[in-house]
């Protein structure tokens, strides 16, 4: 294994021991933040561009069929450089990566001012490509740089962390992003203005450049999985396919990140119609969704952390969730009444977590039956109770990118980013399924829709055992 080099030519496979690397995980984690916002503000455009162009579900699931479309075909690209040239992070280093990434994403944040301009679904369309293509940049870079930063046997409880905070950004996205669009700039008359993405989208274009600015001028340790250009030149070809954890990962993100986006793109609209609210009031309720995935991901890296004793790590999960709850009563606008079942999916995670036993693998199996169950339970139920079961899952969900990830990139050795690019790719779910629920919500109902992210929760289940089977990232 080479030593530790800040030259993008000669780094290390892993983090030099002993070393620490605090300040490039602070300044990761105030860009998986507003990666995380970002991202959600999608959930919230969906019911804003049905209303304000007449769409109908399948129609308005455009909006994430082109923005995790996007995912595929910049993968894909990535891909097929790093089969035909050599791994491009492997060449120009993951700071710059990740710069590349940010400056991408403004540029689709920016193209939004055009799109309301004009009015037109298209050009929101295009935005949203464009968007999903610097996302697309981020997650191949920053998810595999963030499992570099430190010991292997803790990449996964790093990885929760950072995905905490993204978490955080989608928890909060849901009350800043619908106010805002929802709200402040209606018309005067009180219907949506085509407008009201303008200023939101300006304030992301430059908070994103501000982030690039600074991550451009930040002393970050630079990982290159190949000691010189030749071993770089060596990635070329389909090495990465002879790792069968990667092959079922990529599955794996296809399918958690199909359900996870299935079920947050039609929350509103599920809740409007069990229980008779409007975009604005349901908005609190997908708060408690996403904010479930953020409490599990910071329970998770404590949960994943073997170095904690299991009664400190009770302890901090239980303060963990009386934090997020109380943060969630405040800003989702809900009353106690309405939170209670959510505090009591809260305690069911705990229990799950120390069913897992800090195994990346096992767990990941047991929260996708969790899920599995709770979405049928939703079907099965009406009212409130169908939208808590559907609310909680959100909880169980949280792990799930982080493990896939996880177990997908174990033991790639050179082909990590190359492998980090396949992954990636399968987050076309997010394109694809919610697509294919749009078709059944139309045709058939809304309720019946759900058995797609059943089926996804189901092969997720499947890979966990799998991996545990075969002792991946154990």
């Amino acid at each position: 294994m080479a030593s530790f080099s800040n030259s993008t030519n000669v780094t290390p496979t892993t983090a030099a021991p002993g070393k620490s690397y605090l300040g490039p995980l602070i300044n990761l984690t105030v860009l998986f933040f507003m990666w995380g916002f970002i991202t959600c503000m999608n959930d919230i455009l969906i019911p804003y561009l049905k209303k304000l162009f007449t769409l109908n579900y399948t129609e308005s699931m455009l909006v994430q069929f082109c923005f995790f479309g996007a995912y595929f075909i910049g993968s894909l690209i990535y891909f097929i450089i790093s089969t035909t040239k050599g791994d491009p992070i492997n060449r120009v280093g993951y700071k710059k990566g990740i710069i590349f990434g940010i400056i991408l994403s403004a540029v689709g944040c920016l193209m939004f001012y055009p799109a309301s301009a004009a009015a037109s679904y298209g050009l929101f369309l295009t935005a949203l490509f464009i968007l999903g293509l610097g996302f697309t940049v981020l997650q191949i870079t920053a998810n595999a740089y963030v499992t570099l930063l430190g010991a292997p046997e803790t990449a996964s409880s790093r990885l929760n962390m950072t995905q905490a905070f993204n978490s955080l950004g989608t928890t909060l996205a849901p009350i800043i992003g619908g106010h805002l669009i929802f709200s402040i700039f209606k018309n005067a008359d009180g219907s949506l203005s085509n407008e009201a993405t303008k200023v939101p989208y300006i304030a992301f274009t430059i908070i994103l450049v501000l982030i690039a600015l600074i991550i451009s001028r930040v002393k970050l340790p630079e990982f290159n999985l190949a000691s010189s250009d030749a071993d770089a030149k060596s990635t070329e070809g389909f090495g990465a396919f002879k790792f069968m954890n990667l092959n079922l990962g990529a599955l794996g993100i296809f399918f958690y990140v199909g359900a996870e986006v299935c079920i947050g793109s039609l929350m509103i609209s599920y809740i409007e119609h069990s229980l008779g609210l409007n975009e604005d009031a349901a908005k609190g309720y997908l708060a408690l969704y996403w904010g479930g995935a953020m409490a599990g991901r910071f329970m998770a890296s404590f949960a994943f952390n073997k170095a904690i004793s299991i009664g400190k790590r009770i302890i901090y999960m239980a303060l963990i969730c009386a934090g997020i709850l109380g943060l969630l009563f405040y800003i989702s606008g809900l009353q106690w009444e309405q939170m209670s079942f959510f505090a009591l999916m809260m305690a069911v995670n705990i229990i799950g977590f120390l069913l897992g036993k800090s195994s990346t693998a096992f767990s990941l199996a047991l929260f996708a039956v969790v899920n599995i169950i709770l979405v049928s339970l939703g079907l099965m139920s009406s009212g409130a109770i169908s939208v808590h079961m559907l609310l909680g899952i959100g909880l169980f969900n949280s792990i799930m990118f982080s493990n896939i990830y996880t177990l997908g990139i174990a033991g790639l050795g050179k082909y990590t980013s190359q492998g980090s690019s396949l992954l990636v790719m399968g987050i076309v779910g997010g394109a694809i399924l919610p697509l294919l629920q749009g078709l059944i919500a139309d045709k058939i109902d809304l309720k019946t829709s759900y058995i797609v992210p059943v089926l996804c929760y189901a092969y997720i289940a499947f890979y966990g055992l799998w991996c545990k089977k075969k002792k991946i990232a154990e």
